[in-house]
């Protein structure tokens, strides 16, 4: 892809073509939110870092890991890490600039898979049911649809769900937008209580940029979605299936892991630049061994450098790489958790084979 045009200009231009010409509007974030400054709880969503924060070793190790890996790698950081404690509660263990309302990039796919679930949820859309894959609609960057080199295939809601969310496909989210258009995408995420998640509209109703959310409203539908109450729980499985596949993305927190080790997380990342330099984003859910979600982690990086390089070489990627190790190793910790029920076969055990 040429420099002159970032990975979110390309997703809401017009046609296949476009997605290589500059539209010379680089994605601006928006403001911060006020937060008021004060003694905030040790527990829950508004617990800081530091002294009045969490004070079990896990977390504690967890702290002073995500702080020397972010000095480390640089750019300016906003990230929200919670994990459930020896009682079963969950306690925020970091909360950096929380509230900041930022471009996820691609991230915001959970959340655009969330919404088109909700619509199937409410009996208005199928799973199986089918749409076009037209020449026309075809993005590169990310994902495998622009690799056929030739179109004309019906594909499954299923299909490129998963697609988006593997892969990080960007034709999907295309797909999407014609299934459900951007203001109902935003209606749905508004409705679930989310005040800055949103997609961006852009003339075309069935198109959008994929827009802004906050790391505590990310954690937020991290949480929901592991604890099956933002979607009904078959959907809220079958998105889970797909973010804690292992051929999903691993140079990030899920670099450093075993297969099995690598099944027991569910992430999604984001990364494209602007005026203020590259974003490396990763968000995602960890399971203990009995599969209960125990883990959220949300961090969002931006204003780096190397803008071009979205390998495992990014000084961002390598620090979610060292922190996806240290918080995993964190909840061997956890005891006094309760597993729900799971599919007797586990559904997460890599099959040998091709």
């Amino acid at each position: 892809m040429s420099e002159s045009v970032s990975r979110r200009a390309a997703i809401g231009m017009g046609a296949a073509a476009a997605a290589l010409v500059a539209t010379g509007q680089p994605a601006v974030a928006a403001p911060p939110a006020t937060v008021a400054v004060g003694r905030a709880p040790v527990s829950g969503p508004g617990a800081p870092v530091g002294p009045l924060g969490p004070t079990g070793t896990a977390q504690a190790t967890i702290r002073q890991a995500y702080a020397a890996q972010k000095a480390r790698a640089g750019g300016v950081w906003h990230s929200h890490i919670a994990m459930v404690n020896s009682t079963g509660a969950l306690e925020t263990v970091v909360a950096d600039d929380v509230d900041r309302v930022t471009h996820g990039y691609s991230v915001q796919k959970l959340a655009v898979a969330v919404a088109v679930m909700d619509k199937i949820d409410r009996g208005q859309l199928r799973l199986d049911q089918k749409l076009d894959l037209t020449a026309d609609i075809i993005l590169g960057g990310t994902g495998i649809y622009f690799l056929h080199t030739v179109w004309g295939d019906d594909v499954t809601v299923a299909n490129f769900l998963t697609a988006m969310l593997l892969v990080s496909d960007n034709t999907a989210v295309r797909m999407c937008g014609r299934v459900v258009p951007a203001l109902e995408i935003n209606e749905i995420l508004a409705a679930k209580g989310f005040t800055h998640t949103r997609v961006e509209p852009v003339a075309n109703p069935n198109r959008f940029f994929l827009g802004v959310t906050t790391p505590r409203e990310t954690h937020d539908l991290l949480w929901r979605l592991a604890n099956k109450t933002i979607v009904t729980p078959k959907s809220a499985n079958f998105l889970l299936g797909i973010l804690r596949w292992i051929n999903g993305y691993h140079d990030g927190v899920r670099r450093n892991m075993s297969s099995a080790e690598r099944s027991r997380v569910a992430t999604k990342y984001g990364a494209d630049y602007d005026e203020l330099g590259a974003a490396r984003h990763e968000a995602g859910i960890m399971f203990d061994a009995a599969g209960a979600p125990t883990l959220t982690y949300a961090m969002f990086a931006d204003s780096l450098g190397d803008l071009d390089n979205y390998g495992a070489t990014h000084p961002a990627v390598q620090a979610h790489a060292a922190l996806g190790r240290v918080m995993f190793d964190s909840i061997a910790t956890v005891t006094n958790r309760t597993a729900k029920a799971r599919h007797p076969v586990d559904p997460f055990r890599p099959v040998s084979g091709g």
